[in-house]
């Protein structure tokens, strides 16, 4: 088996039109399907999110804090599976996920990488479960209100990355 990444390339329109190596993507610039998941728990009325750090060896942004974890469809996998694959590798949590709404933007990275990404943001409220997170991929968590979260994205927007304004941004549009 190869280890060897593809992403589903995709039209502004979210229709597949290809499939393409993962960091070639990056290289190239080509639009292509992502996700980004938010896990949240409601203790005490309050809406949490759960936010991880990315690890610092990561191939752009490490050492960023984002949602709960993101990643690319496979080709054959959905958004869904794809999402719930990458949460269980990640952070090691198992969640129902469901898809709240898609955003496109465009960021290119002092490495030569560039996210050019149709993300469909995928959310899931945590059981019990424990959170068991993957060095390789994260390297911190830590549970946040949405409104504690937006004033710390305004004061040092450069401890995040840069999909998490509009990724939150779809998220707050959700009836709480």
């Amino acid at each position: 088996m190869s280890n060897v990444e593809y992403v589903i390339l995709v039209n502004e329109n979210d229709q597949p039109i290809g499939q393409e190596e993962k960091i070639a993507a990056h290289e190239q610039a080509l639009c292509h399907r992502a996700f980004s998941v938010f896990i949240y728990r409601k203790p005490e009325n309050q809406t949490e999110i759960l936010l991880q750090k990315r690890a610092d060896k990561k191939y752009h942004c490490g050492g960023l804090w984002t949602n709960t974890c993101c990643g690319h469809p496979r080709p054959k996998e959905t958004t869904i599976e794809a999402g719930q694959r990458r949460l269980h590798e990640e952070m090691g949590i198992k969640a129902i996920l469901s898809e709240i709404g898609v955003f496109h933007y465009i960021a290119p990275f002092d490495n030569g990488l560039t996210e050019n990404e149709i993300d469909h943001v995928l959310i899931g409220e945590l059981d019990n479960s424990t959170i068991t997170l993957n060095p390789q991929e994260a390297s911190d968590s830590r549970w946040i209100t949405a409104e504690a979260l937006q004033k710390e994205m305004t004061l040092k927007p450069e401890c995040f990355t840069p999909w998490l304004t509009k990724a939150l941004a779809v998220f707050l549009q959700q009836p709480s």
